[in-house]
């Protein structure tokens, strides 16, 4: 029977296959006779979960792998490499936390592989494919195991190659993975095969036909990339591939960034004097953020009326004389000049801070254009290219669609963001919709009312601020005592003792670790 090819490059008809059901993942037709043998076995293997529930199974084989690796591990991982290829530096790492025996002869076995598993035949590769099968499955093999064993040899394969391309794209230049990515996708066209009848940007698409998606045309001029698929066919070796790549590009990453790609979200309190600060650093928290509410009730002046940087500079020089870390928010940098905002972050830097927090919300309800909240990141990252930047957008608060969150949020990454933000979002479809699509870490706001510290997790969510909050409860359990002792009822006897609060006003805190 002939099947039919279609090709699209617009990013809304590639996004719109990619979120078809009845398109699903397809390899290419293994050539037939003895020489492609194994390689063919291998497709099918990896293929045979192509449709349906049996997808989902694949999917979720796939995603169990992926959750026994966490990404901190295989970038520090990636980085004790000793060099070689590149291709065969991510496959050592890679079956190293794996747990598969073999290093060099492993990637070199991967590496032919790679030459003919998305097409043609090799009797070099056919060979390979046995020998890595073999390491794997010791003695009888079963159906499921063999499954098993094609599902992680592809695995490694398309790791392999994908990987390799993003860590040759950035070699050379300190350009933030996101632009790396939007200019060379590592996978530059993707293939579909339609396994029922289906319609795509009015073309009908009939069972069996070849859908081929051009990643690198249709990226251009798209304001979300489209790197690693679209929801709801996100690669779930995205975080995976970042940290391989970061790792074998020797870029170093700070104390404060490490904590964003650790198993569990990073969870920030946000204080609002040192006293605060090192309280929250005494019961174990590992960084510290302050809240421009804080900072600016304390100074008797609006929050995001840029009144306080004065305030915030102070505030950032005595946590600085401690040794835990903290990052500021600084409201919009307190200028709509990204010189200016540069300045701020360079004395912040100075000062001690980890990170900084701006926002694109002004106090009228309307948004600096995103073109200048990414110039005021860009002059930030070449200011202080150590400090992290966390990059937030007030486009839930202001009821903007979510199309724009998307936008924006992707501009912001393209300017070097180390993470975003996007307070007042917790709505669990539109957080995961974020996290399928971003690069660099999310972070939500907590809610009482909303996902608990675990739901967020299981989103993808990689730090959770407290914002105001704990200032907002201080302030209550403050006039609630007050009034409760004037008005004569029973009042909470629970308090720090003047000494507990004369020891925190000096202490320093815990050391940072090293960048690495």
């Amino acid at each position: 029977m002939t099947y039919t090819t279609h090709e699209f490059d617009r990013a809304e008809d590639v996004r719109a296959a990619l979120a078809d059901p009845a398109l699903v993942p397809g390899l290419p037709v293994a050539d037939d006779g003895p020489a492609g043998a194994s390689v063919a076995w291998l497709r099918a293997g990896v293929a045979r979960f192509s449709v349906g529930a049996a997808h989902q199974r694949r999917r979720a084989l796939v995603e169990a792998e992926l959750a026994r690796l966490e990404p901190a591990v295989l970038r520090r991982a990636a980085a004790r490499g000793s060099g070689g290829e590149v291709r065969a530096q991510v496959v050592r790492a890679l079956a190293e936390a794996l747990g598969m025996p073999g290093g060099e002869a492993v990637a070199q076995d991967v590496i032919a592989v790679a030459g003919a598993y998305f097409g043609g035949s090799d009797p070099a590769a056919d060979a390979a494919v046995g020998r890595l099968t073999a390491r794997l499955i010791d003695g009888a093999a079963t159906e499921d195991d063999l499954e098993a064993a094609a599902n992680r040899i592809g695995l490694l394969v398309q790791a392999c190659d994908a990987t390799a391309a993003l860590v040759e794209a950035a070699a050379g230049g300190e350009l933030p993975m996101a632009r790396v990515l939007r200019d060379v996708p590592p996978a530059r066209a993707m293939r579909r095969v339609a396994a029922r009848a289906t319609r795509v940007a009015g073309r009908e698409i009939a069972v069996g036909d070849v859908v081929v998606l051009d990643l690198v045309t249709a990226q251009g001029g798209n304001p979300v990339p489209l790197t690693f698929g679209a929801p709801p066919r996100v690669c779930p070796g995205r975080a995976h591939a970042l940290a391989l790549a970061e790792g074998l590009l020797h870029r170093p990453q700070t104390a404060f960034a490490r904590l964003h790609h650790e198993a569990a979200p990073l969870l920030l309190p946000n204080a609002w004097d040192h006293a605060s600060a090192a309280a929250l650093v005494a019961q174990g928290f590992r960084a510290i953020g302050t809240t421009s509410l804080g900072v600016a009730a304390a100074a008797g002046v609006p929050d995001g009326s840029a009144a306080t940087a004065e305030a915030t500079l102070a505030l950032a020089g005595r946590l600085g004389r401690s040794a835990f870390l903290f990052t500021v928010d600084a409201e919009g940098g307190f200028s709509d000049d990204p010189e200016d905002v540069a300045e701020l972050a360079r004395k912040l830097h100075e000062a001690g801070a980890a990170g900084i927090n701006i926002e694109d919300g002004r106090p009228d309800g309307t948004l600096v254009p995103a073109a200048l909240h990414a110039a005021k990141i860009a002059a930030v990252k070449s200011a202080a290219p150590a400090l992290f930047v966390n990059a937030r957008t007030d486009t839930h608060w202001l009821g903007c669609q979510k199309e724009e969150t998307a936008e924006r949020l992707a501009v912001y990454e393209q300017a070097g963001a180390d993470g975003v933000f996007v307070p007042g979002l917790s709505d669990p479809d539109g957080i995961a919709a974020l996290t399928a699509t971003l690069l660099v870490p999310l972070n939500i706001l907590y809610a009482p009312a909303g996902p608990s510290l675990a739901d967020l997790a299981a989103l993808g969510v990689r730090r959770i601020s407290l914002g105001s909050l704990l200032y907002r409860r201080a302030l209550a359990a403050a006039v609630a005592a007050a009034t409760d002792i004037r008005d004569g009822r029973p009042s909470d006897p629970a308090s720090l003792s003047y000494g507990e609060v004369q020891a925190w006003a000096t202490a320093a805190g815990a050391r940072p670790e090293p960048m690495s």
